[in-house]
């Protein structure tokens, strides 16, 4: 297969006028001048702009009716997996072919996705989200023996001290877990713990990523407050989901370490519209972070710490498919379109270390994972954000979004 274009962007790199890609499989045999293509017999497709299927680095499928952690508690898994069916398909359909979900159902899900069953991304899972007790991933006004006994498919699991981190590390393991997600902060959308304060010692931290490690998986930490984000950068973390309280010593200590920023823009800016239908207290919370937030972002970008893009949509509904307008929030934040694409595209598979695959770029023996646009995304920024700007998306080679 063989598509034209006027504008190539290869997802790192200098854009190409007049290039092709051809497929060949669920790879890329040719990425370059149209010109040099090789030849092929088969139909050639032409559109205005390609570029890399995008990465979504922080997407839960949790199939969450409500903007609550509660219902994850009393809701059964088979009906939030229904839910997310969907969502999946409008993420995919959006021009989003891979997501590292840091929590959530994708990590068995992406079993019928994979046998073509359902329509989705591929989906990098770190199956549940590791909490402390009373932490970000606990649901807090629920008996917390009630918790762990009844619903093995919540989106948390808790553990407290180093043996208990350590089996829950192994037991995502066990899933089949691609990276794992530790909560190193307080959230927002939980209801008792602060933003600001440090979740799991030094201690427990540097087991979770030693264990990991092990198993050559990274880890993911969700960090709001610097002491979080300075104790797991100092564990050896891979990434940093949020930062909203990162500052210029947090920024240096992540590029001398090549740690990535996953900041989540998006769902902060979705969640200070939401004040009639979040709790009260994340509402709070949302408003008390979002300005340093946004002034981290600010602060990460202008000190050369690599970005790649993540929205944290964590309930099923309509945000999915909205993914891209992340990219939109890095360009305000300081990122060059070009710089802003590679966040969305190129630096995706960075946040799995040593489980990276080769994605996320128009490049020979990549994954044929391939967008279009009816538009040049680099000088037309009305295309982030609106999913039927994508008129074409190619998953593993095979075309599964076309103009109707």
């Amino acid at each position: 297969m063989q598509i034209t274009t006027d504008l190539l962007i290869p997802g790192r790199g200098t854009p190409i006028t007049d290039g092709a890609v051809v497929l060949n499989g669920t790879k890329i045999l040719y990425a370059g001048p149209r010109d040099a293509a090789p030849p092929t017999d088969e139909p050639v497709a032409h559109v205005p702009a390609l570029m890399p299927g995008m990465w979504d680095c922080h997407g839960h499928f949790t199939g969450l009716a409500r903007n609550d952690m509660e219902s994850d508690a009393t809701e059964h898994a088979v009906v939030k997996a229904a839910r997310a069916i969907p969502d999946m398909a409008a993420t995919l359909a959006a021009g989003v072919t891979s997501v590292r979900e840091p929590g959530g159902l994708g990590i068995y899900l992406r079993k019928p996705i994979g046998e073509g069953r359902i329509a989705g991304p591929t989906i990098y899972s770190a199956g549940s989200i590791l909490s402390t007790t009373g932490g970000h991933a606990d649901v807090h006004g629920f008996p917390l023996e009630w918790l762990t006994s009844a619903h093995a498919a919540r989106i948390g699991i808790t553990c407290d001290g180093v043996p208990e981190v350590l089996k829950a590390v192994r037991l995502q393991l066990r899933k089949g877990a691609d990276f794992i997600k530790v909560c190193a902060s307080g959230g927002v959308m939980s209801e008792i713990d602060h933003p600001m304060h440090q979740q799991f010692s030094g201690e427990e931290l540097r087991a979770i990523v030693d264990e990991a490690g092990r198993a050559e998986r990274a880890v993911a930490a969700h960090c709001h407050g610097k002491a979080g984000i300075m104790a797991a950068i100092e564990a050896g973390v891979r990434t940093i989901e949020h930062g909203s309280y990162l500052d210029d010593e947090a920024a240096e200590a992540m590029v001398e370490t090549g740690a990535v920023l996953v900041p989540t823009r998006f769902i902060i800016g979705e969640l200070l519209g939401m004040e009639d239908v979040i709790p009260p207290y994340a509402y709070r919370k949302a408003v008390m972070v979002a300005d340093h937030h946004a002034h981290a972002l600010k602060t990460a970008v202008a000190a050369g710490v690599t970005v790649a893009m993540g929205t944290d949509i964590f309930m099923s509904g309509p945000l999915h498919g909205l993914n891209s307008r992340e990219v939109r929030h890095l360009i305000d934040a300081g990122l060059p379109p070009l710089e802003a694409i590679e966040a969305a595209t190129a630096n995706g598979p960075l946040t799995l270390g040593a489980q990276a695959p080769a994605s996320g770029q128009l490049k020979e023996g990549y994954d044929a994972d391939v967008i279009a646009f009816d538009a040049d995304p680099l000088g037309d920024p009305s295309v982030w954000g609106d999913p039927t700007r994508v008129t074409h998306v190619w998953k593993s080679g095979e075309l599964v979004k076309e103009p109707a």
